[in-house]
């Protein structure tokens, strides 16, 4: 069969654009708990589960598993389009930005929240795996970390990979579902929520924004740049509190904690299910620098490498997928003609489903969402190409966020016609599209995760909630202690 790059695959891009169309459609839906109390449903939600479900939903012949793997590829480089935007609102408000800039830097006490999980992971059966799942919230800076300290066939490796798998799958939708709830019961200021946000990952970042910033639309850009600085800093600083304080606290509370709690509850089948689990890991190649090196190495082909949005917008060299050839865009390739025009094509076809998801959810002009969408595009594409030229091991998304921010900064031309195009563009519409890629690449996961069952479901909602709930308090507190608020 003749090979086909991915954006000829016509059907996924239409599937996709059907999705986010019959979201923005159905709108935000409110359900009332109790009094105040209620969870706003966002077209985001919808778009993840219908791409599920139409993966899974096995008489429909035209969503596979060939579709599911162009997309776990391809959603890579679009989440530098979610970063481009972020960073443009961070650049419109650098002023507020920087006054709050100790109250975001301590907001990062935080990300220790995450240690909440141990002693859960302890009471629901798991060892040593608590420790992977606990020192953050699991995304590829924290694979690495773990890998290389307790290296790849360690429980602590089998504990980061199932956050890291059941986080990619339900992780956007329990954060939105976490800060719309809790902002009605826990009535703190915008900003506060804004910044506890920014938890390291793009799309749980945007996730949980979007309810905030529908409740309160008049701070819609403060609330986006607070967000994406919390995020950025979070990306930067999260990686040595990692490394030199989650880990060491986790060692010692798991010292003290598993004699308490843990030698009674071994689970046997569930040591079992994290084997198998970590073995199909092992199989379908895990994300590192030396899978990457091996198979340009041995000019060798594969899967599709669906990397997390805290790490580098990229593919495998040559990947083939059945008759699907994807290009190589991560920092060791070689660009050539055909891998830019890959790219070019990819945020075209990106660009237009998010002017018409636009334009039925909001009634904006798809000609100037779809201009602010190329000029995010671009943003992206720059981040990704200083990220090849600079050799320093900082992940893309940093500097797309960074050169969006300066772009957009009121002293520099360039702010006017971009903030004027790009403030047209809806964040939340971005992350339906993104989302929409999303459910349908984490449907050839989907074993995967039945494999791990509701127990490691439950360590990942303690993982994200609890890192949350401590940065908003201590987002909350510092703002009124410094007299931001």
């Amino acid at each position: 069969m003749k090979n086909r790059v991915p954006w000829l695959d016509c059907k996924i891009h239409i599937v996709v654009l059907f999705i986010v169309i019959i979201s923005m459609l159905i709108g935000i839906i409110e359900i009332p708990l109790k009094g105040t109390i209620k969870i706003l449903l966002f077209p985001l939600v919808y778009s993840l589960f219908i791409g599920l479900a139409l993966y899974l939903y096995k008489p429909i012949k035209f969503v596979g598993k060939k579709q599911s793997k162009v997309a776990g590829g391809i959603m890579a480089v679009f989440i530098g389009v979610l970063i481009a935007k972020l960073g443009v609102s961070s650049g419109q408000s650098i002023d507020i930005i920087i006054q709050m800039g100790p109250v975001l830097i301590l907001k990062q006490i935080g990300c220790l929240g995450s240690l909440i999980a141990l002693p859960v992971g302890l009471f629901l059966g798991f060892k040593r795996e608590v420790i992977g799942m606990s020192t953050s919230i699991c995304r590829d800076p924290s694979l690495s970390i773990i890998m290389d300290k307790y290296g790849f066939n360690s429980p602590e490796t089998r504990g980061v990979l199932i956050v890291f798998i059941i986080g990619s799958i339900i992780g956007t939708v329990f954060i939105s579902l976490l800060s719309s709830g809790l902002i009605s019961i826990l009535p703190l200021h915008p900003y506060a929520y804004a910044m506890a946000c920014g938890v390291g990952s793009a799309s749980m970042s945007v996730a949980g924004v979007t309810p905030i910033m529908h409740l309160f639309p008049s701070m819609a850009s403060d609330l986006e740049a607070f967000t994406a600085c919390s995020n950025l800093i979070t990306t930067c600083v999260g990686i040595y509190i990692v490394v030199f304080v989650a880990i060491p606290i986790a060692e010692k509370l798991y010292k003290i904690l598993n004699p308490l709690i843990g030698e009674a509850k071994v689970d046997e089948k569930l040591v079992e299910d994290e084997k198998v689990v970590f073995e199909d890991l092992d199989d379908e190649e895990i994300d590192s620098k030396d899978i990457i090196e091996d198979l340009e190495s041995k000019d060798n082909t594969g899967d599709l490498e669906s990397k997390d949005n805290t790490g580098e917008l990229g593919f495998k060299d040559k990947i083939e997928t059945d008759d699907i050839y994807v290009p190589d865009f991560s920092v060791k390739s070689k660009f050539n003609l055909f891998k830019i025009g890959s790219l070019i094509v990819l945020l075209l076809v990106f660009s237009f489903i998010v002017a018409i998801g636009n334009w039925v959810g909001y009634n904006h002009s798809i000609i100037n969402c779809f201009i602010g969408m190329i000029m995010l595009s671009i943003i992206a594409v720059i981040g990704m190409v200083i990220e090849k030229f600079v050799n320093v091991n900082i992940p893309s998304i940093v500097y797309v966020s960074l050169v969006g921010m300066f772009l957009a900064f009121p002293q520099v031309p360039t702010s006017n016609i971009l903030t004027y195009y790009v403030s047209q563009i809806d964040l939340s519409v971005i992350c339906t599209v993104f989302l929409a890629y999303v459910g349908i690449a984490i449907g050839n996961d989907w074993h995967k995760f039945e494999r791990i069952g509701f127990r490691g479901s439950i360590i990942t909602c303690v993982v994200i909630g609890g890192t949350f709930l401590i940065s908003l308090l201590i987002s909350q507190w510092t703002l009124v202690a410094t007299g931001m608020i």
